[in-house]
């Protein structure tokens, strides 16, 4: 019996060493120098498709005498946006939630261009009362508003309702933004002509419309899923927006950034984080490279009387989804948002 035992032992040992060995042959694939050379060819291939189709350093546009809010504006692509302003001679308010954070960015961004018009103000747009405090800081302090750049969101946050009543990503992403903007409609129709941009993401493709999502219900936390959702209010509430000021001379467009390595994915798992900053390494933008078509959207001469579109990453006007282009849609949504924040 031992031997009968002891020549199975031996068995399942071989099997074990062969199955080893086959996935050694493998990983030794993965290492070898063509794997390496080929994956930074690929790399560098997509990186030169991702290129934008506009540059903003051979944009002449000046801001001198202009006002621009950039929410978010400590870190990631909210930082380069309002560093390209400050270069070209803008007063900018960066509206930051951390006010660390948000101190560290306006000392960079004063040093880097020498603009000490570069302002901090904080609001925390998850909390209507923040948001209107905020407002009605602006509406004391500024005399004229001529940029305003919704670009601060999270994602992948746990399900909470904030003292408001509302789904925290939904708070944050959405009717922050939407209270803040016509809250300071009024100043931008008077610094006409003036441009609104809100950041909103290619996501919106596999985002869902679902009222109830507003106050946590019905919600599926899988993944990016709620952040989808409420970037694809952004882009519905942005072309109602856009319809309702015809004639005002002022415009609002939605914009996707690209696949971007920002901070957006700090409330994922350590393994998630760990898969996308490796993909990222190689093939999504930098942040630099991610506030170009807010940017462009922003400055851009040819874009001057342009309203209730969407444009891609790379600079181009797009056509977003279906569901987005619903005029029927965008006014109930509109005046939904309209409803939500009234109260608060």
């Amino acid at each position: 019996m031992s031997e009968v035992r002891g020549g199975k032992a031996v068995y399942f040992f071989l099997a074990d060493v062969r199955l080893i060995s086959r996935m050694m042959a493998w990983l030794g694939f993965f290492y070898h120098p063509f794997w390496a050379v080929s994956t930074a060819l690929l790399a560098a291939v997509v990186r030169l498709q991702m290129r934008n189709r506009w540059n903003p350093q051979a944009c002449a546009v000046r801001l001198t005498g202009k006002t621009a809010i950039v929410t978010g504006a400590n870190t990631g692509i909210g930082k380069f946006i309002a560093l390209d302003f400050a270069r070209r001679g803008a007063r900018v308010i960066l509206a930051c939630r951390s006010e660390a954070r948000g101190t560290a960015a306006l000392n960079e961004i004063r040093e880097k261009t020498g603009n000490l018009d570069v302002h901090l103000r904080l609001v925390d747009l998850s909390s209507m009362g923040s948001v209107r405090a905020f407002a009605e800081g602006i509406l004391k302090e500024e005399k004229a508003l001529h940029i305003l750049i919704n670009n601060a969101a999270v994602s992948g946050l746990p399900r909470n309702i904030t003292k408001d009543g509302f789904e925290e990503s939904f708070a944050t992403n959405h009717l922050g933004p939407f209270l803040l903007t016509n809250l300071l409609l009024d100043l931008m129709k008077s610094s006409s002509p003036s441009r609104i941009v809100n950041v909103s993401s290619v996501n919106h493709k596999r985002g869902k419309v679902d009222f109830s999502h507003f106050h946590g219900e019905n919600l599926t936390y899988r993944m990016d899923q709620v952040y989808n959702n409420t970037k694809l209010h952004n882009i519905i509430c942005t072309n109602e927006l856009a319809r309702r000021l015809k004639g005002t001379d002022v415009t609002a467009n939605s914009v996707h950034p690209g696949i971007v390595m920002t901070e957006v994915m700090r409330h994922y798992s350590l393994w998630v984080r760990w898969i996308f900053n490796l993909i990222g390494f190689f093939f999504f933008k930098s942040p630099e490279e991610g506030a170009v078509s807010t940017i462009y959207c922003a400055v851009a001469e040819e874009l001057e009387g342009v309203t209730g579109k969407y444009f891609d990453s790379d600079c181009s006007l797009t056509l977003p989804t279906p569901l987005a282009r619903d005029a029927a849609l965008a006014v109930k949504d509109f005046e939904f948002c309209e409803r939500l924040t009234s109260k608060l």
